[in-house]
């Protein structure tokens, strides 16, 4: 099995196949995009804004209605000279008045969600009032007039008031209705009782044109009535977003406070313990090597010597610890140079021998010639391959295998293999054992327990080479950890340039 490493200096989150953590996020995300896709219709949490929106349209449109009567009334006087048609325009002008003075008074008081029925049952109320008021124009006759022309007048006119009636009063549910009902009703009787084909014939006309501006209206107030619910759920949703903005710049600033802590901590604290720890291991390895003569009591030389392996462990804990914050804050530079995989995994691999003889433990080295130099920091390629190694033996059991090889990758890189066959580690662990003080379940039974931060150091250093790092392993057959540089950081040879003829100087000619 292998297990692809993110290149990321944050060791902590190590593992891509790892699943969505922010479930929760969306799922929320989900439901409110059903909301938005669902069908507003219906929805009464809307009628206070459209009944506001209706009074501002009334407002703002209060003169359209007297220039339409005064034309209406103006041509009426022209076609039919008489008196009677001033009348009616002042009736509907005190009824468009009342009417407005009605919607300056609401557009003053703060309706809450208990007025907005009663406020809406005085605004249909108007409506129908308005209709009456064209429905006593559809009830004019003129007998003195000559021909048709009087009724396509009066068609006219009403088709342009029901036009105007519908566009100014959509927003307001079931309102063009109400206001048309009043006009339809009176040309229904007119026509019942003249049985003139052209009274019917407009009655037709008008209540066909009823219904259709009806049905524009409806469309009209249910698109309205989405578009408002859709402002509704974007601004709950930006609501949230910057509640949640604001949580994660707060989230950041102690995140940061605390990593600044973190630092100063261990800027204090490494010299707090490395210089106490360096008269430990000093002192116990002179009394261990009895320098100043031998100890009465042999007990004595085995403390000492568990001192000295004690503060050994503890100084290894401290500078691990330090590699790793300096690592994760942006703060461990590269001191590279042209260097030789094969040299330096020869040099690794005489460091940890006289420990694999200890377990009598075979290190076999399987490099192939000729390999060209990489541009690496030497220190931090020797920590890589002395942490892989020193866990290779450190888990491997008595009388085991190592095998390292050096070699080509199949995409112009190099790479360091180095595999044991100890016990191996579960699947399930890898990504465990890839995260920083994290130990698996062979470590932490085995004798030889560690700090759990070598590997998060071998995939951060890699990280800073512009490589990876690969753990591959079986549960009682072994594993494999694969360092693995990019083709970017090996250094290529040239062929030495071939000797070329020398030009010709050439001479100048003069005419």
């Amino acid at each position: 099995m292998s297990s692809g490493v993110s290149t990321s200096t944050d060791k902590i989150i190590v593992d891509r196949s790892r699943g969505h953590r922010n479930k929760a996020v969306s799922k929320a995300v989900r439901a409110t995009r059903e909301r938005l896709q669902s069908s507003a219709n219906g929805n009464q949490a809307f009628d206070r804004d459209m009944l506001a929106m209706h009074v501002r349209a009334i407002l703002q449109g209060a003169l359209i209605m007297p220039l339409l009567v005064a034309l209406v009334t103006g041509i009426g006087i022209y076609i039919s000279p008489g008196t009677d048609l001033i009348g009616w325009a002042l009736l509907v002008l005190c009824i468009h008045a009342l009417h407005v003075l009605l919607a300056r008074r609401a557009s003053r008081k703060e309706l809450g969600a208990n007025d907005t029925p009663k406020w809406r049952m005085r605004f249909l109320l108007a409506q129908v009032v308005i209709g009456c008021g064209w429905a006593v124009f559809a009830l004019r006759d003129c007998s003195a007039c000559g021909g048709d022309g009087f009724y396509f007048y009066k068609g006219a006119v009403l088709l342009v008031a029901i036009s105007i009636m519908a566009m100014g009063g959509f927003m307001l549910r079931q309102g063009v209705l109400f206001g048309f009902l009043p006009v339809i009703a009176a040309l229904m009787v007119q026509a019942a009782f003249s049985r003139n084909p052209l009274d019917i014939g407009m009655t037709a006309i008008c209540a066909t044109a009823g219904v259709f501006f009806h049905y524009i209206a409806d469309r009209l107030y249910r698109n309205s009535l989405t578009l408002m619910s859709y402002q509704s759920e974007k601004d709950n949703l930006i609501a949230e977003l910057e509640v949640a903005k604001s949580m994660s710049d707060e989230a950041r600033r102690r995140a940061e406070e605390a990593n600044l802590a973190k630092s100063r901590f261990l800027a204090s604290m490494s010299h707090e313990l490395r210089t106490p720890l360096n008269a430990i291991l000093g002192f116990s390895e002179v009394m261990n090597s009895e320098v100043l003569g031998p100890l009465a009591n042999p007990t004595y030389k085995e403390y000492a010597g568990d001192i000295h392996r004690s503060g050994q462990h503890l100084l290894n804990l401290i500078n691990e610890i330090l590699d790793l914050s300096r690592i994760e804050a942006g703060r461990y530079d590269l001191s590279e140079e042209a260097l030789s995989l094969l040299e330096i995994a020869e040099d690794c691999i005489g460091m940890v021998q006289l420990r694999a003889r200890g377990k009598d433990i075979t290190i076999h080295a399987q490099f192939e010639p000729q390999l060209p130099q990489v541009w690496v920091d030497e220190k931090a390629m020797r920590q890589v391959l002395l942490n892989l190694l020193s866990n290779a033996v450190k888990f491997t059991s008595q009388g085991g295998e190592i095998t390292v090889k050096v070699g080509w990758t199949a995409g112009g890189g190099q790479y360091v293999s180095i595999r044991d066959n100890g016990p191996g580690i579960p699947e399930e662990e890898i990504p465990v054992v890839l995260s920083a003080f994290g130990q698996g379940s062979i470590a932490i039974k085995s004798a030889e327990q560690g700090t759990g931060l070598g590997l998060p150091i071998v995939q951060a250093i890699l990280a800073k080479h512009d490589g990876h790092f690969v753990l591959r392993s079986k549960l009682r057959e072994g594993t494999e950890a694969i360092a693995i540089l990019p083709p970017t950081r090996v250094l290529q040879t040239l062929p030495a340039v071939s000797d070329a003829p020398a030009i010709e100087r050439r001479r100048k000619s003069f005419a």
